[in-house]
């Protein structure tokens, strides 16, 4: 929903102006409430757009400043026309508002490009409202490998309004011990794949039952819209992996990452905000700088991301339940940001090829990227989230 509020001069013939911003405004063919020049319920609208109708408006616009800033934690969208010095007077209120560290943005041109932007701003307006308050689970610390995937909370409650919630792997352990091994559920919930595994899949299936039930109480009890786990623990505690847990979480809309890494999980989160799509969370195992081919590949991959799957082992330790998916060839977008906000990479590629090599992690896919360099000069960790279709304009846009 768009709210459109009005700053105008009192110079000018209030009959002129309105004749234009009934031509503008109709002119952008969006659906909107014209709230006029009464900003009481400023920022209660999903994305809330500024007309600077005419030039000599700033003044109009300083003494609002305050009571805005109280009501939103959007940019200030402010839309012109470009008649009766309406892109003059943005520009010096954009300019002030800049001076104040505010962020801002002039929405100008043709009414085709106006319109488009602000659809593009009501999509991340509404996932940045969707973001804010949410609760993201770490369990165990991140894994000790991770060294340069560190977060900081204080940017995402400032910037997102994320809440990451430290959950001590004993509660989980504590949890996984409380939960029947029911090899019937078990059987019943991963379907005919398990059938066609080998023996000792198998006989893992209900351990690797168990660890999802108990994630599952831990994200109800702390209301939870995503996690990351520190699954590498479990190998030795529970002699089981956190992969099947995590791909059924992934599916049923819970962000579930591994390693217990936070700019992984929130990659997810944010892309899943913003396209109402699951990613794949997946390291680059091997780069041809030359074709421009990337091989991802993980032990764990979304099931609803995959055409068909089959059941192994996790790949470095042989045991649990790990899966082999079949993602669909076509677009796709590789997309991750640092843990503190402060950069991104997304890039837009194709999907060519599922391989099942045996010294990989089981899910594996081969990507053609454009750009390949950025992996081996200037990466973000390790993990990355690949997305079907490509929604890189979206994330940029989100980000900067």
């Amino acid at each position: 929903m768009i709210a459109i509020y009005t700053l105008t001069s009192a110079l000018h013939d209030e009959a002129a102006v309105q004749a234009v911003t009934h031509e503008f405004l109709g002119s952008l063919g969006l659906e909107y409430t014209f709230k006029g020049a009464d900003f009481q319920d400023y920022g209660a609208t999903g994305l809330n757009l500024i007309y600077v109708r005419t030039g000599g408006t700033e003044g109009v616009f300083k003494p609002l400043l305050p009571q805005l800033l109280k009501r939103t934690r959007q940019p200030f969208y402010l839309l012109t026309s470009g008649k009766s010095n309406s892109l003059a007077a943005s520009m010096e209120i954009l300019s002030f508002l800049r001076q104040q560290g505010i962020a801002g943005e002039i929405l100008h041109g043709r009414p085709e490009y106006i319109r488009r932007r602000i659809q593009e701003l009501e999509v991340i307006e509404a996932a940045r409202s969707s973001l804010n308050g949410k609760r993201l689970g770490v369990i165990g610390k991140p894994s000790d490998w991770l060294i340069a995937s560190g977060t900081d909370s204080y940017a995402l409650s400032s910037r997102l309004g994320i809440l990451l919630k430290d959950i001590p792997m004993q509660e989980l352990l504590t949890e996984i011990a409380n939960q029947p091994e029911d090899a019937v559920a078990a059987r019943l919930a991963c379907g005919v794949p398990l059938f066609d595994a080998p023996e000792n899949v198998q006989a893992a299936a209900p351990g690797a039952w168990r660890i999802y039930r108990a994630l599952k109480v831990l994200v109800d009890r702390y209301e939870l819209s995503g996690l990351t786990l520190r699954c590498f623990d479990l190998l030795g505690t529970v002699r089981n992996t956190g992969c099947l847990a995590l791909a059924k979480l992934n599916e049923e809309g819970i962000v579930a990452t591994c390693e217990g890494d936070i700019p992984a999980m929130l990659s997810m989160v944010i892309a899943q905000a913003l396209t109402g799509l699951t990613g794949f969370q997946a390291n680059p195992s091997r780069i041809d700088p030359e074709t421009g081919e990337v091989l991802f590949a993980h032990c764990t991959v979304p099931l609803n991301m995959v055409s068909r799957y089959a059941f192994d082992t996790h790949y470095e330790s042989g045991i649990g339940v790990g899966i082999r998916g079949h993602v669909n060839e076509g677009p796709v977008t590789v997309f991750k940001v640092s843990g503190d906000l402060s950069r991104h990479f997304a890039e837009e590629g194709v999907l060519l090829r599922n391989q099942s090599q045996p010294d990989l992690c089981r899910t594996q896919v081969v990507l053609h990227l454009d750009r390949t360099d950025y992996f081996l000069t200037n990466p973000i960790g390790n993990h990355h989230i690949i997305l079907p279709g490509h929604c890189k304009s979206l994330l940029d846009a989100f980000l900067q």
